[in-house]
């Protein structure tokens, strides 16, 4: 095996960057629909929702820039172009969302997808002693699957 300046091995940290350029496309087109939700939300809920976006949008921007410094630290080059987020990402495009309900689904099942991604890299971190994207991953993992409860309460939906 040959190890790279942060003691991991350079074959598994370059699927683990191909891993994190998933996520990283994935949640670009997600802060996109927060953006957009934000946005274009309506109704008699808008000043509560318009504010819960934001914080949210607010969060996504952080990770998306945690996610590609964790790229750069294991020694890839991160993904920056719309094309690339458009053909990597698996979360649905929320496009002219505007009502409530509409907008906390296309939520949680961005979560849904982006949770699925982070277990796949928890795996495979925790597989290669990668304790740095190992914690990332976890500590988004936990914050989402908070935020899930919280979106599927709000339509009055159980976990």
């Amino acid at each position: 095996m040959t190890f790279n300046s942060i003691g991991l091995d350079i074959k598994q940290t370059k699927g683990l960057s191909d891993d994190l350029n998933n996520l990283l496309a994935n949640f670009q087109v997600y802060y996109q629909n927060l953006r957009g939700i934000h946005w274009n939300i309506k109704g008699k809920r808008f000043f509560d929702l318009h504010v819960k976006f934001e914080e949210l949008y607010t969060d996504a921007n952080m990770k998306v820039d945690f996610i590609a410094e964790r790229v750069l630290t294991l020694g890839a080059i991160p993904l920056h172009t719309f094309e690339d987020y458009a053909k990597n990402a698996q979360v649905p495009v929320g496009k002219n969302v505007s009502m409530d309900e509409d907008a906390v689904t296309l939520i949680i099942n961005s979560l849904t997808e982006l949770l699925k991604i982070e277990r796949y890299i928890l795996e495979k971190s925790s597989l290669a002693n990668d304790e740095g994207t190992n914690s990332m991953m976890s500590d988004f993992i936990t914050e989402q699957e908070k935020t899930v409860w919280m979106m599927k309460a709000w339509l009055g939906e159980s976990i």
